[in-house]
């Protein structure tokens, strides 16, 4: 069956809600889909999570110019890998583009495109000043973004945390987790732990850490419980700004090297806190208790229980006689005597 035979079942799901999304502004199509997810079109979830792999199938694929194309509405990638990108950009150069990418009319700009996927391709099309070759489908937005997810799912390329951060900015965007989780085939509680990731650990620091290849879901796990408190989040920041960290060669030697630093960070902070922990006393009767906590530049005794009261009053009394026995027994430490 041709491929928009199959979406022409899901477009008339949508009905006239899709056509006015599709030309609104970034707030009403958030809406929209939102209101598209809640109600008929979670019906077509599954089926389009099946199909968008297939959505290119039987369809023209006509040549465009690079100049009347826009990304897609959500950015799926961080950066890109020079060398990957290299390679692909010479397959293309000597072999021609062999897969064409996919794209919708513009949903705000006439005359121009949005990419679905293929955003690679069609940037080394620009690069070598030829046309690109593509499928155009009027997708609504939440089509658009599961043909996304679900081809990125296929290429199996994009690392954990782009997956992450791609689903948080869908999130924000208005759409539900039912479609994140039809995007991204994920389950529930990985979806759950995608999110947290991407919320919990500082936007300057999945910057300075990129794509992270190599790293997956646990080590990003251990980063974020690395990073719950104010004190760590500062910590991090500096340390991605640091020359160690920045001279590190690869994205997996950066990642670790900021891991162990927090961790050396955390472990010297448990060490100044038991050192700074109160001092307590008290004698066998357990009349009197006595406190003290180092301060940066003093310490304070806190006296308790029935007889507290009365001995510091003492000790304040008989300070003289106390200074001139410390002092004398400083003293005689000092000398060896």
């Amino acid at each position: 069956m041709a491929r928009k035979n199959l979406l022409a079942h899901i477009t008339a799901t949508i009905g006239e809600d899709a056509e006015r999304g599709a030309n609104s502004d970034t707030e009403a199509r958030a809406s929209y889909t939102r209101r598209g997810a809640s109600r008929s079109m979670i019906q077509s979830l599954d089926e389009l999570a099946e199909t968008s792999m297939r959505i290119l199938d039987g369809d023209t694929v006509i040549a465009l110019d690079p100049g009347e194309l826009d990304g897609s509405f959500v950015a799926d990638r961080i950066g890109d890998d020079d060398e990957a990108y290299s390679n692909l950009k010479e397959a293309i150069r000597q072999s021609g583009q062999s897969t064409p990418i996919l794209v919708r009319p513009h949903p705000s700009d006439d005359g121009r495109y949005m990419i679905v996927f293929g955003h690679r391709r069609a940037r080394v099309a620009r690069e070598l000043g030829v046309k690109v070759r593509a499928v155009v489908k009027p997708l609504a937005d939440i089509e658009h973004v599961i043909a996304q997810g679900q081809e990125n799912t296929a290429r199996a390329d994009l690392t954990f945390i782009e997956k992450a951060i791609f689903a948080s900015k869908l999130l924000r965007s208005g759409l539900s987790k039912d479609v994140l989780k039809s995007a991204l085939t994920v389950d529930d509680s990985l979806l759950s732990r995608m999110l947290s990731v991407a919320d919990v650990v500082p936007d300057v620091v999945l910057d300075a850490l990129g794509s992270a290849k190599g790293v997956g879901r646990d080590r990003w796990e251990e980063l974020k419980k690395l990073v719950l408190n104010p004190a760590a989040v500062a910590r991090a920041r500096e340390l991605v700004q640091d020359e160690m960290f920045i001279s590190q060669t690869t994205d997996e030697t950066r990642f670790q090297h900021l891991v162990v630093a927090l961790k050396a960070a955390q472990k010297a902070g448990k060490r100044a806190k038991q050192k700074s922990a109160p001092a307590a006393w008290m004698p066998a009767d357990q009349s009197v208790s006595v406190v003290a906590r180092q301060k940066p530049n003093s310490l304070v005794m806190e006296f308790g229980n029935p007889k507290g009261k009365s001995f510091g009053k003492w000790l304040s009394g008989n300070m003289d006689s106390l200074f001139e026995q410390y002092s004398k027994a400083n003293e005689e430490q000092e000398t060896g005597d």
